[in-house]
């Protein structure tokens, strides 16, 4: 990549605006206060309209959570596919708004450029029937209720990567744990994702940062009729309020880390989220038939060698071992040389994929 740059901490006074190259000298770098996704799209088309005589923009890629059952493959972005995106905010209400709107923001500001949408879902386009179809009448599923998965661009980037490294990789039955605020697993074979821990949104599967991960429908009910809650009222509960925020009182997992022996409920956070881990390794190997590498990546998976080693933690009837040091030294592979499973740690970039989709747009336009 020619580019990187990160906006921190939106809607806090600590904000922070950097840009580096490739050489990984610093373009930009100052503290920014932006109170919401909009000022920071803003502040990055003003750096980008400074410098367009060095870096023009010829395509602009956007990560789209969700373009329902008939959008999955990269797509140049038109009229027609913003209406149908807009007319599909239901399927994503807390995601594709900003993105909707995000997308508009750059249209207008390049108007020569062509935008292109990734979608998440393509990764888990190939799930069989029984994996993504929830047993509930046809006329729900014919309005797009269905299993899409999410996390599919960090899994598309993580394989491509492996594909350079393993022999045979689509001989091999692969767990990857993108582990981070938002958490999900994909369980591989034959180079296709078969099943993945995240349902129609990403509330859904495993504990995460503020969302609850998988309830008992009966808990939906409980809440609608003894909290009396309205629609908006449980949208907030399930995304912002649930997870390990509900229980331990944040979401940083790091602070969790050093809260944790004077504060019995950053211990029951950080426990019920290892948990869940386990138990979703557990189900997602049994859907594969057995298990040959577990990847760890996201912003747990990548960088909490304590979390990596408590959810691999009496996981030994699975076949997965890790070695202490080499996962405390944050080695690529993480295993016990005598383990059956490999298991390693590998960075994702999402931005990575995008701009790899985005770059065909360009080539082929």
């Amino acid at each position: 990549m020619e580019l990187e740059g990160t906006i921190k901490n939106i809607g806090n006074t600590n904000g922070a605006f950097s840009i580096h190259d490739n050489r990984h000298s610093v373009l930009e770098h100052k503290p920014v206060y932006l109170t919401n996704l909009g000022d920071a799209v803003t502040e990055v088309i003003k750096w980008f309209e400074s410098n367009q005589s060095k870096y023009p923009l010829s395509a602009i890629g956007h990560r789209v959570i969700q373009g329902g059952p008939k959008h999955r493959l990269p797509e140049v972005i038109t009229n027609e596919l913003l209406e149908i995106l807009l007319q599909q905010v239901y399927l994503a209400p807390n995601h594709l708004p900003a993105e909707i709107n995000t997308i508009i923001t750059f249209k207008t500001a390049f108007k020569k450029a062509i935008q292109v949408a990734c979608f998440d879902t393509l990764f888990h386009n190939n799930m069989p029937a029984y994996a993504k179809d929830y047993p509930l009448p046809a006329k729900y599923t014919n309005k797009g209720l269905t299993k899409y998965g999410f996390h599919g661009l960090s899994y598309e980037y993580i394989m491509k990567k492996l594909a350079r490294k393993v022999p045979h990789l689509k001989r091999q039955k692969i767990i990857i744990a993108h582990l981070g605020n938002g958490a999900s697993m994909v369980a591989v074979k034959n180079g296709i994702g078969v099943e993945t821990t995240m349902g129609i949104s990403p509330l859904g599967g495993l504990v995460m940062g503020t969302r609850p991960g998988d309830l008992d429908p009966g808990a939906i009910l409980f809440l609608l009729k003894e909290g009396n809650l309205l629609y908006e009222e449980l949208d907030r509960l399930l995304s912002n309020e649930s997870g390990l925020k509900a229980i331990g009182g944040t979401n940083d997992v790091q602070r969790l880390l050093t809260d944790e022996h004077q504060n019995p409920e950053a211990k029951a956070a950080l426990a019920l989220f290892c948990y869940s881990a386990k138990k979703f390794i557990g189900a997602l190997a049994s859907a594969i038939g057995g298990l040959d590498m577990l990847v760890f990546t996201g912003g747990i998976g990548e960088n909490s060698a304590t979390m990596r080693e408590r959810i691999c933690m009496n996981m030994e009837f699975l076949g997965i071992k890790l070695h202490k040091q080499s996962n405390y030294n944050n080695d690529e592979i993480i295993s016990s040389t005598s383990a059956k499973v490999q298991i390693r740690v590998l960075p994702t970039d999402e931005e990575w994929i995008i701009a790899h989709h985005s770059k065909k747009f360009i080539d082929n336009y």
